[in-house]
């Protein structure tokens, strides 16, 4: 991914944050080993604390990725948008982009069979996702017991990152202003959550 210094993240608190805010779904990717493709799975997960937390049915073929090498990445990709070219320079020759938000996480995995342990690793889960739920606590016995043998846990520790917040950080500030302007009369798809991103930022530069 290529990455321009206006797109980086400004500390390490920018790229944690975004992901506590709400940005809990995205790619699981295993290379295995001497595969023509990696394995990827579209999957709900919990961050803390540079973990990653989460669960997968026991078919699911990442785990026999995962077994032939424990290491795997996932990536998060929202705050989307198309930026039209005239926005982006004059009606003829303005050149069209995307805005966007990025984190890649290079991970070390470690696969969890334990079902007490897959029970805590459930409710942390549930309490991200359902706080405050009449669900109650899933428990290694009774009846969350004879399900938790279809599910395998996968506890992931970040090793490395790369992140990237591409939303016009080499453009002057009226530049920004005049394109999240744009976005708020358009009102399609994320364009509500790429505009607090321009306001945010400030000018580095021309293009």
């Amino acid at each position: 991914m290529l990455i321009h210094p206006w797109d980086a993240p400004t500390d390490d608190d920018h790229w944690r944050a975004w992901l506590r805010e709400d940005h809990d779904f995205g790619q699981l990717i295993a290379p295995g080993r001497d595969r023509e493709f990696p394995v990827v799975v579209p999957t709900h997960f919990v961050y803390e604390d540079d973990r990653i937390l989460l669960h997968l049915a026991r078919p699911n073929p990442i785990w026999a990725a995962l077994d032939e090498n424990p290491r795997a990445m996932l990536t998060v990709i929202g705050d989307y948008t198309y930026i039209r070219s005239h926005w982006n320079g004059d009606t003829e020759t303005g050149v069209p982009t995307s805005y966007y938000a990025t984190v890649q996480l290079e991970c070390s995995a470690r696969i969890v069979d334990s079902p007490e342990e897959k029970a805590s690793l459930l409710n942390r889960q549930l309490d991200h996702f359902e706080p405050g739920s009449a669900r109650c606590p899933v428990s290694a016995s009774g009846g969350d017991g004879r399900l938790l043998p279809g599910i395998r846990g996968l506890v992931l520790t970040v090793t490395s990152v790369r992140a990237k917040f591409k939303f016009g950080g080499n453009k002057s500030v009226e530049h920004r202003r005049r394109v999240a302007a744009e976005l708020g009369v358009r009102g399609d798809g994320l364009d509500a959550a790429v505009v607090p991103h321009l306001r945010a930022g400030t000018s580095a530069g021309s293009a």
